[in-house]
Parts: C-alpha cells; sequence; structure tokens
C-alpha cells in the first residue's frame, strides 16, 4: 500500500481504482481530460488505416477526406469517455458502422470502440457496453450480408462466414477483458476500504485506550488529592503536622499523576518508541493500598497475585485501582477487602466494601465501569459490579492468565 499524507481536514480517502481507472480520492468521475491517450489511439488508426486501404485498393473504397473526418472524429470521442461513457461507447459504434457502410476499408478503425467498451464496462455502465457491442456487431451483418448490394463499393459480394466468426471472436475479447479489469478494479477497491476500514479501528482502539489511561490515572489521583485537601483544610488549624503530612500526600499523589499522564502522551508524540517507563502491574499493590490508606480507606488483601502477562497485569492493576477509587468516591465504608484466586485459567479479582453507597453512583458509574469492562472483554475476560446480597457493593473481574487478543 503506498503511503499518503494526512491532509489538514482528516485522513486520506482511499482511491477506488488503481489509477488509470479514471476517478479520484471521492470516486467521481476525474475531471482531467485524456488528451495523451485519446491522440494515441487517433494518430494509430489514422496511420493503420492508410497501410489498411493500400492493401485493401480495388476492393474497398480508398481513404478520402471525408473518411479521415470520420476517423479523426471517432477517435476525438474518446476525449469524454470518463465524463460519459454510455454517450461514448454509443457514439463510436455509430461512426465505425457509419465508416464501414461507406466502404472504407477494414484496419483499426474498431480500436477506439475498443477503448470505449472498456472504458464503460470498468465504470460499470456493463448492460449499456454489452448493448453497444451487440448492436456494433449486428449492423456489421447487415452491412456484410443483406445491405452491402446497396452501398458501396460497387459490385462488392457477401463478406465470408470466416470473417463474421473473427468479429464475433473480437467483440467477446474486449468484453471478457473489460469485465476482467472491472472485476480487479472492484477487488483492489475493496481491498483498499478494507485497509482504511481496519486503520480507522485500530485509531479508534488507540484512542479508547488512552482515554481509559488517562480516566484511570486522574480518578484515582485525583480522589486521593480530593480526600486529602478536604482533611488538610479540617485540620489547619487544629492540627498543623496531621494537615502537612496531608499536603505531602497531595504533592506525592499529583506529582506521581503527571508522570503517568506524561507517559501516556509520549506515546502520542512518539508511537514507534518504547515507553519510557515500565506499565503498572500488580507489583505495584502495596502502592497502591499505601495511597488508598492516605485517601483514608483500609484495603485488606487476601490471596497472592500470580505472575500475569504484561497487558492482563495492567489491567488488572487499573481495574483494581479503579475499584478502590469508586469505594473512596461514592462508598460510605472506610475498609475494602481485595481476594486474589484462581477460577480455571483466569485470575479471579475481587473488590468488596460495606457500603452504604454516597451518591447515585454507587459503586462507580460512566466511564469507570464501562472502562473497566472494557479492559476485561479486550483480553476475554469479564467484569461484574453490583451490591451485594448482604449489603455493600463488589467488582468481580474475571480475566484470563493467557488472554485472546480483541478482534483476532
Amino acid at each position: 500500500m503506498d503511503e499518503q499524507r494526512v491532509p489538514a481536514g482528516g485522513p486520506p480517502r482511499w482511491r477506488p481504482g488503481p489509477p488509470w481507472a479514471g476517478a479520484r480520492d471521492d470516486g467521481t468521475p476525474a475531471r482531467r481530460w485524456p488528451w495523451p491517450s485519446t491522440l494515441l489511439v487517433t494518430v494509430f488508426v489514422l496511420a493503420g488505416s492508410q497501410f489498411a486501404a493500400r492493401a485493401q485498393e480495388g476492393e474497398r473504397v480508398g481513404l478520402d477526406p471525408a473518411a479521415r473526418v470520420l476517423l479523426v472524429a471517432t477517435g476525438l470521442l474518446l476525449l469524454w469517455r470518463s465524463r460519459h461513457p454510455v454517450a461514448v461507447v454509443w457514439a463510436t459504434a455509430a461512426t465505425t458502422l457509419a465508416y464501414l457502410a461507406a466502404g472504407y476499408p477494414y484496419g483499426p478503425v474498431f480500436l477506439a470502440f475498443a477503448v470505449a467498451c472498456f472504458t464503460a464496462v470498468v465504470a460499470g455502465h456493463r448492460t449499456a457496453a454489452w448493448s453497444a457491442v451487440a448492436a456494433l456487431w449486428t449492423g456489421h451483418l447487415l452491412l456484410a450480408h443483406w445491405l452491402y448490394r446497396w452501398l458501396p463499393p460497387a459490385g462488392d459480394s457477401a463478406a465470408p462466414w470466416g470473417t463474421e466468426l473473427a468479429t464475433a471472436t473480437w467483440a467477446v475479447a474486449i468484453v471478457a477483458l473489460s469485465e476482467l479489469a472491472r472485476a480487479r478494479r472492484e477487488q483492489w477497491a475493496r481491498e483498499r476500504a478494507e485497509r482504511a476500514q481496519a486503520a480507522r479501528r485500530r485509531a479508534d482502539e488507540e484512542r479508547l485506550r488512552i482515554a481509559r489511561e488517562l480516566h484511570d490515572v486522574l480518578a484515582h489521583s485525583l480522589s486521593v488529592i480530593h480526600v486529602q485537601a478536604g482533611v488538610g483544610l479540617a485540620l489547619l488549624d487544629t492540627d498543623r503536622e496531621q494537615a502537612r503530612t496531608a499536603l505531602s500526600t497531595i504533592k506525592g499523589q499529583s506529582k506521581e499523576a503527571l508522570g503517568e499522564v506524561r507517559q501516556v502522551l509520549d506515546t502520542l508524540r512518539a508511537p514507534g518508541d518504547a515507553p519510557r517507563a515500565p506499565a503498572p502491574g500488580l507489583d505495584r499493590l502495596p502502592e497502591l493500598v499505601e495511597q488508598a490508606a492516605r485517601a483514608g480507606l483500609t484495603v485488606e488483601v487476601e490471596g497472592e497475585p500470580p505472575r500475569l502477562p504484561p497487558h492482563t497485569g495492567v489491567a488488572a492493576f487499573r481495574i483494581l485501582q479503579e475499584a478502590l477509587t469508586n469505594v473512596v468516591r461514592h462508598s460510605g465504608s472506610r475498609h475494602a477487602r481485595v481476594r486474589f484466586a484462581r477460577e480455571g485459567g483466569a485470575l479471579d479479582l475481587r473488590v468488596d466494601d460495606d457500603g452504604p453507597a454516597t451518591g447515585t453512583d454507587a459503586g462507580g458509574g460512566g466511564n469507570g465501569l464501562a472502562g473497566m469492562r472494557e479492559r476485561a472483554a479486550a483480553l476475554g475476560g469479564t467484569v461484574e459490579a453490583g451490591p451485594r446480597p448482604d449489603g455493600g457493593f463488589r467488582v468481580r473481574a474475571l480475566l484470563p492468565l493467557t488472554p485472546k487478543e480483541a478482534g483476532r
């Protein structure tokens, strides 16, 4: 696939066919006049007809000015073949029949019609092209086997049927070649559309991934900052040391959040470079528990997290981070339980709190839960979130230990 520069108005549009198909990037007929090819065909037809006239001297009418006008007119009609393919294929058929009816010599006179027929079929006007071929062949039959008695040259006889078979073979060859080119063009169009769709899908997936990363980083860090800011304001006049601790937590959390946001943005600036910092995983669980503690949440961990592939580790860390953030933001409980277990070939990760909810978005809503589910689904896993029968809220994630890549 040729590389294309991205215009300012958006991504490049794919051409619906090969370069010679005469179409713009938006699929509309090209507006450039095909002067070079038209002149080449016209000159070839004139020169070839001149040689044919010498070979058929005495059998057909010689090339006079009227014959040359017909040949030039037939060739110049090809200038409009991209804009009006149906009209041109019928017009070239008519001028070719007029040339033959006048008794002028056979030769490359059919070339202009062949080019017009080819263009019409490739452009999708198959019925019109086939009809024009049938009309030209039928007209030639009438001229060669019936109307020849009244047409020049005088004393001419009927053409042999072998000639008609050759003419029919010629017509079938034109149609077959045109259909082959049309099928190839449609195949190119499908391939280009599939590549463009795949590129858009990859861009959408990357956009969603970055949105999830930014949401998870900012939601968790801002929740801790919000809680610590409230603590600092409440204790500023009564317990300056505790207020100082809260401000230190805000400073450290904001610095960490800025670092992670910078890492995400670096991948946008240089997508081909390796990340400067390792992706977060469950090896950072103690850090996550400590951050939750600074926000006033006690986290009890049950079980040992297994060694996970990098993508699964990132997903597990972000899901756990989001679940704890939701407890801090939306639950009246200051205690959460994190449980790691294996279920078949999957990691069973649960985060429970005893509630009750302090707002309408208990357990988190909107982007938070949606982001968890998208992360799990990308690995072939699931996330369930909802109230527990005995009260409180539970987030449960099942993540395969050997994840499947999404879309494969």
